[in-house]
């Protein structure tokens, strides 16, 4: 595929956080860009406002005739998310089309470019954003396909006039494998996606072969302790090649120091919270030094950094109330964003709201599910999202309640969370979870302020 030839691109499963940043991208350079996804969202809903048309209708009858018969100019991109038995798929496959997973599509874009890639069961996403705003707020510039909506620009893709680009690497489907990156930063890489790896050292074994790919002369950053070979490490109050130290809370938000051996950067405020994030941003800096951006376009980029949609983004935060919304769908995210939350606001009553997301993952990490919920003072948990999965026999809910210690908890739908939010008025409330759980934030915050 020759990206100069591409005139008209079709997404099947547009809708997707990786799949809309592709639409949007081929957008931008002009071509004619339509797509498929199962139901309508916010995202959606933008890019049809960017003159992007989507369907929600599984017929490949409302398919435009532009994209009836194969040629070089026409792309058709497919996410392993929609149901092999997809009418429209099964129109592209069965007409003689070549179809491109969103992975490989970004590995073609991204060769030949200076590429920052960003790797991590958990991280990834704010730890790429974070770059690419160190990139844009520095002036040194860059490209960017990101995992999330960055706050500051309001998108998940970003266009930069020179030759970087940063690109949040997946490992769920070994998608990251399509990237030679010039610098890799690897975040985490604790058991998850078990549906697609079968267990922990195969996961493993993909972030090595991932970490392999580096370009000749390229650099591997890494957090300390992970089982990877060579590459500076980085950590937040640990010891490492790059790590914060003296962090602090003052007036709401988080300070720290930054030091690599080689250069030291004191007092840095992060315009977001969480000690997660300080490691995050420890990250960042390193790869942001490497490009030579100065320590202190780096300290004043960080402090306007805004962070990423759904990431212990802040609702509602006033006198009365402090809502926080993030998308922790594992045990270890889940541990961070509660404690980082606990530090925050110490001696308030936390209400978190959560939502399991996928059938296989709950199964897998109940016990850890149950751990990190425990920490919290009372629990809402909702159904299980499924999102591709088909039930598994015994997976629910109640495989969490039922390892948990915390004595103030309980199942319940996502209306009756809302109503129980509006008579109790928690006045310290999170909601976790990567399903829909995210289309109750707006009625979660009516319901705190009575609107």
């Amino acid at each position: 595929m020759e990206l100069s030839n591409i005139k008209r691109v079709y997404l099947v499963g547009i809708g997707g956080i990786g799949m809309s940043g592709l639409a949007r991208y081929f957008h931008h350079l002009g071509c004619v860009v339509c797509g498929y996804d199962k139901t309508s969202t916010d995202l959606t809903s933008d890019l049809q406002k960017e003159g992007i048309p989507v369907i929600f209708d599984d017929n490949a009858g409302w398919i435009p005739s532009a994209f009836h018969t194969p040629d070089e100019s026409t792309l058709i991109i497919f996410t392993p998310a929609v149901p092999k038995d997809s009418v429209i798929l099964n129109f592209f496959k069965d007409s003689g089309f070549e179809l491109f997973k969103r992975s490989q599509v970004l590995g073609i874009i991204s060769r030949g470019m200076f590429t920052v890639a960003v790797a991590g069961t958990h991280g990834k996403t704010t730890t790429s954003t974070m770059i690419a705003h160190i990139l844009k707020d520095s002036g040194k510039d860059c490209s960017a396909f990101l995992g999330g909506i960055s706050t500051n620009y309001h998108t998940n893709v970003l266009y930069g006039k020179n030759n970087i680009v940063v690109v949040e690497a997946d490992e769920y489907d070994r998608s990251f494998l399509t990237l030679l990156p010039d610098i890799a930063i690897i975040t985490s890489m604790d058991a998850d996606h078990l549906d697609i790896y079968g267990d922990k050292d195969h996961l493993a074994d993909s972030f090595r072969l991932f970490a392999s790919q580096i370009k000749p002369g390229g650099q591997l950053i890494h957090k300390t302790g992970l089982p990877l070979e060579g590459g500076l490490t980085y950590a937040a109050e640990m010891e490492a090649d790059a790590h914060a130290s003296n962090i602090r809370i003052e007036n709401g938000d988080f300070y720290f120091d930054f030091t690599n051996g080689k250069v030291t950067i004191p007092g840095i405020k992060l315009g977001i919270p969480g000690t997660h994030n300080v490691e995050n941003a420890v990250a960042a800096i390193e790869s942001a030094l490497m490009l030579d951006i100065s320590p202190d376009a780096v300290k004043s980029a960080l402090g306007s950094f805004a962070g990423v949609k759904r990431r212990f983004e802040y609702i509602v935060k006033n006198n009365d109330h402090i809502y926080i919304d993030d998308y922790a769908h594992h045990p270890e995210e889940l541990k961070a964003c509660i404690r980082s939350v606990k530090r925050l606001y110490p001696g308030k009553k936390l209400t978190a709201i959560f939502q399991p997301h996928l059938y296989t993952r709950t199964r897998d990490f109940a016990d850890g599910f149950a751990e990190a919920l425990d920490l919290v003072d009372e629990l809402l948990i909702l159904d299980i999202y499924p999102a591709r999965e088909l039930p598994i026999e015994g997976v629910n809910a109640d495989m969490i309640l039922g390892k948990m210690k915390l004595q103030n908890k309980r199942k319940c739908g996502k209306q009756e969370a809302v109503e129980i939010v509006k008579n109790e008025k928690p006045g310290l409330l999170l909601t976790v979870g990567a399903g829909d759980i995210d289309q109750l934030v707006q009625p979660l915050k009516h319901a705190l302020q009575d609107v």
